[in-house]
């Protein structure tokens, strides 16, 4: 099963859910494939989704997938990485009204020389990419700790 998240911010994702469409039309895409959508205009026609999940329901589907096609987001990548997912990051891009700023290739492109994920900014690749974890999983596991928590509570002690 592959399992698209494009978060919940304000941001459509649109050209992400009508590629997923276009490669099941296409008799490209053949798993089941469940998506989150949120703000997004887009409904997808070729597979099930919700527009916004209850966390447990996002992990229970984080937990079943195979495959996680992810928006850019740290939260959703370093989350599915930490499950030891396969994951394609695909960052929203600026130009076209995704995001107000193109930061998610950045955290994208770190992660992928890292060798932790694969990602495309081209959606023409997207069916490749999804080809190539089928046949050759990521195998480096992404653990390191992560200092959240301590941040904010530094935070909120200095003030």
């Amino acid at each position: 099963m592959i399992f698209v998240c494009v978060g919940s911010r304000e941001y459509q994702f649109n050209r992400l859910l009508a590629k997923i469409d276009e490669l099941i039309a296409n008799g490209e895409l053949n798993e089941k494939v469940f998506a989150q959508i949120g703000q997004s205009d887009y409904l997808p026609k070729g597979y099930d989704y919700e527009r916004f999940m209850s966390i447990d329901d996002f992990k229970e589907y984080q937990k079943k997938a195979d495959i996680i096609i992810s928006h850019g987001g740290t939260g959703a990548l370093i989350g599915a990485l930490k499950l030891g997912k396969q994951v394609i990051a695909v960052p929203r891009l600026e130009k076209y009204g995704e995001h107000i700023d193109d930061h998610q290739i950045q955290i994208s492109s770190v992660l992928a020389e890292e060798g932790y994920l694969r990602y495309v900014t081209d959606m023409d690749k997207l069916i490749e990419e999804i080809r190539y974890l089928q046949s050759n999983p990521i195998a480096k596991q992404y653990n390191r700790p992560s200092y959240i928590m301590e941040i904010i509570e530094d935070f909120i002690n200095r003030n």
